[in-house]
């Protein structure tokens, strides 16, 4: 009883252990050579960029994903994966020319708000005469305005949201 009353004014420091290589716990600071920050020979450091991509709700630039979806919103998706910043569309015939249909491919590649942040893909098909689609080419341009298009709409949504 005597020596647990000694241990009450002691200091005690809690420590507990974290798994270190070959899942060996290890206690105390981890040390690493350049200092508390490392060294980063090429980009930014992986636990940076780890903790950059928990802190937000997706990996792409917002404004970008929000303007491809408003973009083509008439057409029904196929898939949409915020984390990967890939958006695909479902075949869609437009009701004014209904022997051709078109799908659409987005890819958001950036973080960043910039003109090649966004690449968008069309394809187009033909209703031929024997009641099968067939591939049609698409022109560049096609494409092209697509991306513009996305990227006007997102600058609207930036400006809507910060003013700027």
């Amino acid at each position: 009883m005597f020596a647990l009353a000694a241990c009450e004014g002691a200091d005690v420091e809690y420590e507990y252990p974290r798994s270190g290589p070959g899942g060996k716990p290890v206690y105390g600071e981890e040390e690493k050579i350049f200092g508390a920050d490392g060294f980063t020979l090429f980009g930014e450091d992986v636990d940076n960029q780890q903790q950059a991509a928990l802190g937000s709700g997706i990996a792409v630039n917002s404004f970008l994903w929000r303007a491809s979806l408003d973009t083509i919103s008439f057409m029904p998706l196929a898939s949409a994966d915020p984390f990967g910043g890939v958006i695909i569309t479902d075949w869609y015939s437009p009701p004014e020319t209904p022997n051709e249909r078109f799908k659409i491919n987005i890819f958001i590649l950036d973080r960043a708000l910039r003109s090649d942040g966004v690449r968008a893909k069309v394809f187009k098909q033909r209703l031929a005469g024997d009641g099968q689609w067939q591939d049609t080419g698409t022109e560049e341009k096609l494409h092209r305005d697509l991306e513009d298009a996305i990227l006007t709409r997102a600058r609207q949504l930036r400006v809507g949201a910060t003013g700027n």
